[in-house]
């Protein structure tokens, strides 16, 4: 790969910034979805300025079923009542498959019917074959879609996951379809590099940092689409406008969400989703903080270290 450019140099102040938030999927106590506590929270953070993105990893997209899922899309059309937003199209598969063309159309029609932009969740099929038939099959499924988001995501978070070479990454953002792709490697010189490609090959294309742990990548030219701001949306929003006016609270108000990153993302990551339904309780905006039985939770000594970073937050 080539070097890195300059940090100091990508910096972009004032740059209005589009932020998508992951919802997460909250449970009651019998372990059921709580379906009004989830449409209120799609509701805030569109509210709020942020693009929801539903049946993301904090919603346990790749954990659902079908019915459920399509719930999901039908909930949240019918809150946002024709208001954009994203959601995830995801494949299960296994080691050695073939790409699914049909399932990912089926996934991707199933969003667009509801009114959602598709990100496109990596699988086996996809990931692994050669940089230019990972290219055709988006190019497939582009002619089924008028717009989709990629998604490169690293494979610390999910075996079938691929981060690509730049010239395959190039040649996704020679898809007009693609208006962008969310970036998950957790390496800031790899997302620098694929912000100074798209300065220099197609500038409206939309680099989504998905680095909880370097939140302040919106900095460099970075958009975001996040599972961390599920637990602000209202101080992200924030955050953004303060960078937008050049006002140096930005810096003070980034680094205590991004405290709250560190805490909720540490090993096992998974478990962010725990920590996202105890800090939401914690706020009021959710009864249970109950998750996906199949997703890893949290100690109950978490309680008191939220209970402080709300408390630094002003909440």
């Amino acid at each position: 790969m080539t070097p890195a450019p300059d940090p100091i140099a990508r910096l972009r102040p004032r740059r209005a910034i589009m932020g998508m938030s992951a919802i997460l999927l909250p449970f009651d106590a019998a372990g059921a979805i709580d379906w009004p506590s989830f449409t209120a929270h799609c509701e805030r953070t569109a509210a709020a300025g942020l693009i929801p993105a539903v049946n993301m990893d904090t919603g346990f997209g790749n954990l659902l079923d079908e019915a459920t899922k399509t719930a999901v899309l039908q909930a949240t059309r019918s809150t946002l009542g024709g208001g954009a937003f994203v959601a995830g199209a995801f494949v299960g598969d296994q080691p050695g498959a073939a790409f699914a063309g049909d399932a990912y159309k089926r996934a991707i029609e199933a969003i667009t019917t509801h009114g959602g932009t598709p990100v496109i969740f990596p699988s086996y099929g996809l990931t692994r074959q050669p940089g230019p038939e990972i290219i055709r099959s988006y190019e497939t499924l582009a002619r089924c879609c008028d717009r989709f988001i990629g998604f490169e995501l690293g494979q610390m978070f999910a075996p079938f996951g691929a981060i690509y070479d730049l010239d395959t990454y190039q040649g996704l953002m020679g898809i007009r379809a693609c208006i962008g792709a969310k970036h998950s490697s957790l390496r800031r010189e790899w997302e620098w590099q694929r912000l100074e490609l798209r300065d220099a090959i197609r500038p409206d294309f939309r680099v989504f940092t998905g680095n909880d742990l370097a939140i302040d990548m919106v900095m460099y030219g970075s958009d975001y689409l996040l599972g961390l701001s599920t637990c602000a949306p209202d101080l992200f929003a924030k955050r953004d406008r303060l960078w937008a006016t050049g006002d140096p609270g930005f810096y003070e108000l980034n680094d205590i969400l991004q405290y709250l990153g560190f805490f909720a993302f540490r090993q096992p990551v998974p478990a962010y989703k725990h920590t996202a339904a105890m800090f939401l309780k914690l706020r009021g905006w959710i009864g249970c903080d109950q998750t996906h039985p199949q997703s890893p939770t949290r100690p109950e000594s978490d309680r008191a270290i939220l209970k402080e970073i709300a408390a630094q937050l002003g909440i």
